[in-house]
């Protein structure tokens, strides 16, 4: 035990934590200004793009800290999982967005609005909850931060449902039919990135329960 005072110590894993949350709600809410403003979409998607990479950047200091600390403030295994699972989350919008610009959407759906609407309020919430993570005194808070994310992926799951019941509806020529299959791709990495979004919250209450 006194031998631990002397290893290398990191403290500043919650920060990096906080930061790419922060990361990921700005690209939520840059996902939520393209859907509602859709305009100027290739400076847009390139914002996105470029917070993506912020998020990269994040990650790749999460995991240079871990090669050179030896004491961490929660298991190694659990910080690994959940920096990898906010990126993950970052990296589903982000390919949401450059699909959109690859396929040259003309007009966004209210479908897609909604699952972005999703997609940000999970953001929220992540963020909301990673900032808890550091105090211990606040972590049931935190779970029902992490039961509302899951809440949310349940109504993208019910929204991707009902939008793909009736896709094909109007699809009565050769590009109509393209048209289709392109939007049920974005509809589904839409839905993915909710899916995402409930891996973080999952990982956020095993951490809460392992340490509580």
């Amino acid at each position: 035990m006194v031998l631990t005072r002397f290893l290398p110590r990191d403290e500043r894993f919650f920060e990096y934590f906080r930061e790419a949350a922060t990361n990921a709600t700005d690209v939520a809410n840059a996902l939520v200004d393209l859907l509602w403003n859709y305009e100027d979409v290739e400076r847009k998607v390139r914002k996105i793009r470029d917070l993506e990479h912020r998020g990269d950047e994040i990650a790749h200091r999460v995991f240079s800290a871990l090669n050179r600390t030896f004491v961490t403030p929660i298991d190694r295994e659990d910080i690994q999982d959940l920096t990898s699972k906010l990126d993950d989350f970052v990296d589903y919008i982000e390919e949401v967005t450059r699909r959109l610009w690859l396929y040259r959407i003309e007009e966004p759906t209210e479908q897609a609005r909604l699952l972005a609407r999703i997609i940000h309020e999970q953001s929220v919430g992540i963020s909301e909850a990673v900032g808890l993570l550091e105090h211990p005194s606040q972590r049931q808070k935190m779970l029902r931060y992490t039961v509302e994310i899951n809440r949310l992926e349940n109504e993208g799951d019910d929204v991707l449902d009902q939008t793909l019941a009736g896709l094909y509806a109007d699809a009565h020529d050769v590009p109509s039919l393209i048209q289709c299959i392109r939007w049920g791709e974005i509809y589904q990495l839409l839905e993915d990135a909710t899916d995402r979004g409930e891996d973080v919250a999952n990982a956020l209450e095993g951490i809460v329960l392992k340490n509580a």
